[in-house]
C-alpha cells in the first residue's frame, strides 16, 4: 500500500503546480490582451483585420483556458467529457466538409453514436487494450460492412475511406489526451492532469510561434502548396522556441528538463507535420477553414490539427518509457 504520507504530499505538490501553472497562463494572457488592446487603441479610426483577428484569437484563448480550467477541476470525468465533446464537433467538421452519400447513413450512425462514445468509455475506464484496437481494427472492419448495406457502390472506396479517416483522426487520436490520465507514473501519483497541460500548452505554442517567427524572420516558404503561410523560418523558430519551453516546463512532468525538451521537440514535429496533413486535407476539399466555431481561429480541427498527431505519440512515448505496466 501507498504511504498516506507519500500519497498526502504528492497530491500536495500537483495542486501547488497546477496553481501556479494556471496562474502564469492567466498572466501570459493578461500581457497578451493588454498588447493587443494597445495595438488597438493606436490603430483607432484605422481598421485594421490583423489587430482585429488578434484581438478575437486572444478573446478566444480566454474561453478556451476557462473551458479547459473547469474540465481539470472536474478531474477524469470533466477532462473525458470535454474532449469526447471535442472529438464530436471535429468530426462533424470532418465529416460535413467531406461529401457522402446515402448509403453512409448507417456507418455514420455507427461512427456517431457507437463508436465515438464507446471509445471515450473504454478511456474512462481505463481499458486500454481494447481502446487501442476498438478504431483501427474493429470499426474499420464494420464499418464499410454497414455501408453496403444500402447497395450503393458509387465511389465506394473513397466514401470509406472518408469515415474511416475521419474516426482516425477526430476520435482515436485525440482519445490519447484523456488517456494521459490512466498511465501509472512512480512518484508522480495525480499529476497526469499536469502531463495534458504540458502537451496542450507545448503544442499550441508551437503554433503560436511559428506564426510570429514567420511573421517577423519568414521568408522561404515550407510547401507553397499546402500552407502558403509557412516558413522554413517560421518553422525553425517555432519547434526550436517552443521545445524551449517544454524544457522550461519540465516541473510539472515526470521527466527531466533534457527529456522534457526532447518529448517537447517530437510532439513539436508532429504537430507541425499533422497541420500540413490536415492542410493538404483542406486544399483538397478547396477550403480555407474547416469551420467557423472558433472566433478567430476557425473550426475546431483548425486548433487542434497539431494535438491530433502529437497526441498519441506522446502518449506511446510516455507510457513507454516512464509508466509502468498497465
Amino acid at each position: 500500500m501507498n504511504d498516506p504520507v507519500v500519497v498526502q504530499r504528492e497530491l500536495w505538490l500537483f495542486g501547488s503546480r497546477m496553481t501556479w501553472l494556471f496562474l502564469g497562463i492567466a498572466l501570459v494572457l493578461v500581457v497578451a490582451t493588454a498588447v493587443a488592446e494597445f495595438l488597438r487603441w493606436r490603430a483607432r479610426g484605422r481598421p485594421s483585420s490583423v489587430i482585429d483577428n488578434l484581438v478575437s484569437r486572444i478573446r478566444a484563448w480566454w474561453v478556451m483556458a476557462a473551458l479547459v480550467g473547469a474540465a481539470f477541476a472536474l478531474g477524469r470525468i470533466g477532462v473525458t467529457v470535454l474532449f469526447a465533446l471535442v472529438s464530436l464537433f471535429a468530426l462533424r467538421e470532418f465529416i460535413t466538409l467531406t461529401p457522402t452519400r446515402r448509403g453512409d447513413y448507417w456507418a455514420l450512425v455507427a461512427a456517431f453514436y457507437v463508436v465515438l462514445p464507446w471509445q471515450y468509455w473504454l478511456v474512462y475506464t481505463g481499458w486500454y487494450g481494447l481502446a487501442t484496437l476498438l478504431i483501427p481494427v474493429y470499426a474499420f472492419l464494420f464499418l464499410p460492412i454497414l455501408a453496403t448495406s444500402g447497395g450503393d457502390t458509387t465511389r465506394y472506396l473513397e466514401r470509406t475511406a472518408k469515415v474511416q479517416w475521419g474516426l482516425m483522426i477526430c476520435v482515436y487520436c485525440i482519445s490519447h489526451v484523456p488517456a494521459l490520465l490512466n498511465l501509472r507514473i512512480p512518484g508522480y501519483g495525480g499529476g497526469n492532469l499536469l502531463l495534458i497541460a504540458f502537451l496542450v500548452i507545448v503544442v499550441q505554442s508551437s503554433d503560436v510561434l511559428q506564426y510570429v517567427w514567420g511573421k517577423l524572420a519568414g521568408r522561404r516558404l515550407v510547401a507553397p502548396k499546402l500552407s502558403p503561410s509557412k516558413t522554413l523560418e517560421g518553422f525553425v523558430g517555432g519547434v526550436l522556441s517552443a521545445t524551449a519551453l517544454g524544457a522550461a516546463l519540465w516541473w510539472i512532468t515526470p521527466f527531466t528538463p533534457l527529456q522534457a525538451a526532447g518529448m517537447a521537440l517530437v510532439v513539436n514535429l508532429m504537430g507541425f507535420y499533422g497541420g500540413l496533413v490536415m492542410s493538404a486535407i483542406k486544399r483538397d476539399r478547396g477550403i480555407k477553414d474547416w469551420g467557423h466555431m472558433i472566433e478567430g481561429h476557425g473550426g475546431m480541427l483548425d486548433r487542434l490539427d497539431s494535438v491530433c498527431f502529437a497526441a498519441p505519440v506522446f502518449f506511446h512515448f510516455t507510457r513507454y518509457w516512464f509508466s509502468l505496466p498497465a
